[in-house]
């Protein structure tokens, strides 16, 4: 796991991570995931880029699909933003719920 091999060359250093909780490198579990995502399907699958511009634009495109049409099946097979939106419908209808 890469987390581990991280935190293992931080102590070989005797550096300190920038984030996270010391002896936990499963804390970031979730950013390491959307890390090899991103290298999986945009980085080794598009590139290389010819330059910055296209690739700021390759990112931000990537960023849209991911959060708008990329079927997560750990959310039910919907986009997180689909998702996002299931969730404040149902926490408002909550909220309701408790203030009435």
């Amino acid at each position: 796991y890469r987390a581990i091999r991280y935190a293992e060359r931080l102590a070989a250093e005797d550096a300190v991570a920038s984030v996270g909780s010391r002896g936990d490198s499963y804390d970031n579990a979730m950013a390491e995931a959307l890390n090899s995502l991103f290298k999986a399907e945009l980085v080794r699958n598009k590139g290389p880029w010819k330059d910055i511009n296209h690739l700021e634009v390759a990112l931000a495109e990537w960023v849209d699909w991911y959060n708008h049409r990329r079927l997560h099946g750990e959310l039910g097979h919907v986009p997180p933003s689909e998702y996002e939106q299931q969730h404040a419908g149902v926490n408002a209808g909550l909220l309701t719920t408790i203030s009435n």
